[in-house]
């Protein structure tokens, strides 16, 4: 079993290029094609076409339902007030039906204490800029732009990793018509720009793997060529995609912290990789340079820009003066002595705000009676009820007795649970084959699910798992370009492939087309809501 290589594109270098496992499915659908014009179009259609579908189904009315729905409460008024005043303001209570009919200016100047940095709200307020906070398109229409990215990202990440227009358009397709990563992208929270900012980051230190193999495999031959000993291998500071992932991850913390986790998965696995490139490059001593002498580098190159990032994303709160905590330090005169006193107020104050804002996030034990265990998110054993509204007759266009409409954060359970024991089968490719892209893909996995795994007894929910919804798309792909199989296999092994991947492929085109209505909100008879509540924990 092998991954695929196109002939639609130019093959990578020989020491970029992909382990033994390459074979050529591409070829098999170019002569489906049948000319070089039908290959091309393809080659640029095949994305355009994904990305428009992941539109139609991200942007259709979008607006409904008017009115702010599950933490939208806090998003969209702390939205609408950071674009005034720079700062989150206070609502009064019971603002919800207010805002939603148009009373958008009863927030007052005095600052609210909120949970998460403003980057994703600072998105947010870009769309209700462009269209006034009455409209309900307006709230939601940046978490759906990104959603749209995003599935681009994953064909052209797919299409990278797997050297194959045909693997990456199923990786696409399968994004684009997940419940879950629907539902995220028509509901104005934050997690869809965690998601967006960590996936642009994984594309960067893809991309760097590539550039810094090459740079150093000129840099040790230059070395050996003028007689030096490259025992150790050269460090190399210009990697401008590694400074790229480090901006990205910082932006991604600006949104919610769980960026930072991003960047310390992406850095180690980019440390492993630099190790088994000098290795490659039969370096003897490969770990100690690798460690030693590129892994500084590495952090500086990452860390510090992450860092400037996610301070960049306070800036509306710095270049005011109402903010929370924003002269803490001055009005309890807890100002920083000694060693430290020589430290900007407004970092001080900044600084206690991270710590109250930490101590508020680890100590988040309210009951929620959607919460969920980390350890269940993949096989969606309690997904998130976002909106849900019972009518009788006559009520919101109900034709029946009695009728639901609900938006639930549920992703297709074929593609979800196929994914789950794709992912468990890649850590067994991994182990068996060392395959870099295998190792890439559950990199990103981990990074978004692991560090959840120590907060189990904190309120959390099941739609964090968008921010690795990508990675286990990647996962089930890269096992069905295996399933696939290679060119050269017997032409019944090949068409047994073709015909489960269609089959699959089918089904899950089905199920979506089945689950849409509890995705978006539409008003189905009571009966036709149950028979989608599959598993008790659903409901």
């Amino acid at each position: 079993m092998t991954f695929p290589t196109p002939v639609d594109q130019a093959p990578p270098a020989a020491h970029a290029a992909p382990p033994p496992l390459g074979s050529r499915l591409d070829e098999w659908w170019a002569r489906v094609l049948g000319t070089p014009s039908r290959l091309r179009l393809w080659y640029w259609g095949a994305p355009v076409a994904v990305t428009l579908l992941a539109a139609v189904l991200r942007l259709w009315n979008l607006g409904a339902p008017h009115q702010l729905v599950f933490d939208e409460t806090f998003y969209v008024k702390d939205s609408w007030s950071l674009l005034h005043l720079g700062y989150e303001g206070s609502w009064p209570d019971k603002a919800d039906p207010k805002f939603a009919a148009g009373q958008t200016d009863i927030f007052s100047s005095d600052p609210s204490f909120v949970a998460h940095p403003p980057l994703g709200k600072w998105l947010i307020a870009l769309g209700m800029a462009a269209t006034g906070a009455q409209n309900s398109f307006g709230w939601r229409v940046s978490t759906a732009i990104a959603g749209i990215i995003a599935v681009l990202l994953v064909f052209l990440i797919a299409r990278r990793l797997f050297r194959s227009t045909l693997i990456a358009t199923i990786a696409g397709f399968l994004l684009a018509i997940d419940g879950h990563a629907i539902v995220m992208s028509r509901v104005a929270l934050l997690d869809n720009f965690v998601m967006l900012f960590a996936l642009l980051a994984f594309g960067c230190v893809l991309l760097d793997r590539e550039w810094s193999a090459t740079r150093l495999a000129q840099r040790v031959a230059g070395q050996r060529a003028a007689g030096r000993d490259p025992s150790w291998g050269p460090a190399l500071w210009w990697r401008p995609w590694l400074i790229a992932a480090g901006l990205l991850c910082g932006l991604c913390a600006g949104v919610k912290w769980t960026g930072f986790y991003f960047l310390a998965f992406f850095a180690v696995y980019v440390v492993v990789v630099d190790i088994v490139a000098r290795r490659r490059e039969k370096l003897p001593f490969y770990i100690t340079g690798g460690l030693l002498k590129q892994a500084p580098v590495t952090f500086v190159l990452m860390v510090p820009i992450a860092f400037v990032a996610y301070v960049a994303t306070w800036t509306g709160w710095l270049v005011t003066s109402g903010g929370y905590y924003r002269h803490w330090a001055q009005s309890v005169h807890m100002q920083w002595g000694g060693a430290l006193a020589w430290v900007p107020l407004w970092f001080q104050n900044l600084w206690h705000y991270q710590t109250e804002m930490y101590g508020y996030s680890i100590n988040l034990h309210t009951p929620h009676p959607y919460q969920s265990n980390p350890l269940t998110w993949t096989l969606m054993l309690r997904p998130t009820s976002m909106y849900y509204v019972g009518t009788i007759q006559g009520q919101l266009g109900c034709p029946t007795t009695s009728c639901s409409s609900a938006i639930t954060s549920l992703g297709n359970p074929l593609i979800w649970w196929a994914a789950t024991a794709a992912m468990l089968f890649l850590v067994y490719w991994l182990i068996r084959y060392r395959d870099w892209r295998i190792g890439l893909i559950l990199t990103g996995i981990a990074a978004g699910w692991l560090p959840w795994w120590l907060y189990m007894a904190r309120t959390i929910f099941t739609f964090y798992a968008i921010a690795f919804e990508p990675y286990l798309i990647l996962a089930l792909t890269a096992v069905i370009a295996l399933v696939l199989g290679r060119r050269t296999d017997p032409r019944p092994r090949r068409t047994r492939g073709i015909v489960w991947v269609a089959v699959f492929l089918g089904a899950a085109t089905l199920v979506s087309a089945f689950f849409w209505p509890i995705w978006i909100g539409q008003t189905v008879p009571f009966w036709f809501w149950q028979i989608h509540m599959w598993l008790s924990s659903w409901v």
